[in-house]
């Protein structure tokens, strides 16, 4: 039984990536309330492993995430990437004109808002805290004439009926997740990504050059993101994400570039999931 820390309640997405990734594995989840509780549940061998959202191809990259990253020291182990498929839910026998709110997190209320204004515009959309407690406490309290939206597992954990399946305006909506796990060990032949993050010298052109000698190594850039270092004006930390075929080659790019960069730390090296 592998115990994995989730940021929310059984039910919520990240549960859903954990399952997918450890699909072979009985898991044990355990709840956090924040991103770093993640760490601390780790810390604390509360938890062998954490799955962490990173970017969503909707609302872009969880900055904060990328800062515990490099303050934690936690290596990424593997990646999920996960269709986000959000369901209006409510007490079995209910429907939709029966429901005069819906509770459910701020990003999933930005996600489902258009459905709610063109199908039921008589509905009243309440933020909370997590799209499974939502679905929980209404489970739990009972509550008639109150909906949430959250995934189809809350709806089957808590014993709720979809009335809407989908309703996410944008169906090309993924979020990737991170797997931190300090008992899975990568075979080397398997690893095909890497996650960095890297210093500059504070002159023109420094950027380019690293990316042009990664380039010439066929290594290929699918994230670079950018954040400030504080107490060190317009110098920033740059957190990125190279594919490759031939770890040979990445490990020659990483011999080339280092020379070059004030500071290097390598965040993960896992199997790709795409």
């Amino acid at each position: 039984m592998k115990r994995v820390a989730i940021q929310g309640y059984k039910g919520c997405f990240h549960e859903q990536a954990a399952r997918l990734f450890y699909s072979d594995t009985p898991l044990s989840i355990v709840e956090c309330d924040t991103f770093p509780d993640l760490y601390t549940a780790m810390d604390e061998t509360r938890a062998d492993a954490a799955v962490m959202a990173i970017e969503n191809t909707v609302s872009g990259g969880l900055i904060h995430n990328f800062e515990l990253l490099r303050e934690q020291g936690l290596r990424i182990k593997g990646e999920v990437y996960l269709r986000i498929q959000q369901n209006l839910m409510a007490l079995p026998g209910q429907r939709l004109e029966d429901i005069g709110e819906v509770h459910t997190h701020y990003m999933a209320i930005n996600q489902t808002r258009p459905f709610f204004e063109k199908n039921c515009p008589w509905i009243r959309l309440v933020e909370s805290e997590d799209t499974a407690k939502s679905a929980r406490d209404v489970a739990e309290l009972a509550l008639e004439g109150v909906g949430a939206v959250a995934s189809a597992l809350a709806a089957e954990l808590y014993g709720l009926e979809i009335l809407a399946p989908g309703i996410e305006t944008y169906k090309q909506n993924f979020t990737r997740f991170l797997v931190l796990d300090n008992y899975l060990t990568i075979p080397e032949k398997d690893i095909d990504k890497a996650s960095l993050c890297f210093v500059l010298p504070h002159k023109p052109g420094s950027l380019a050059q690293i990316l042009t000698i990664l380039s010439f190594y066929d290594m290929n850039l699918t994230r670079i993101q950018s954040l400030p270092i504080p107490g060190r004006e317009w110098q920033y930390f740059f957190y990125a994400d190279i594919k490759f075929n031939d770890i040979l080659r990445y490990r020659q790019a990483l011999q080339a570039v280092r020379p070059l960069l004030e500071d290097l730390q390598i965040l993960g090296e896992y199997k790709a999931a795409l």
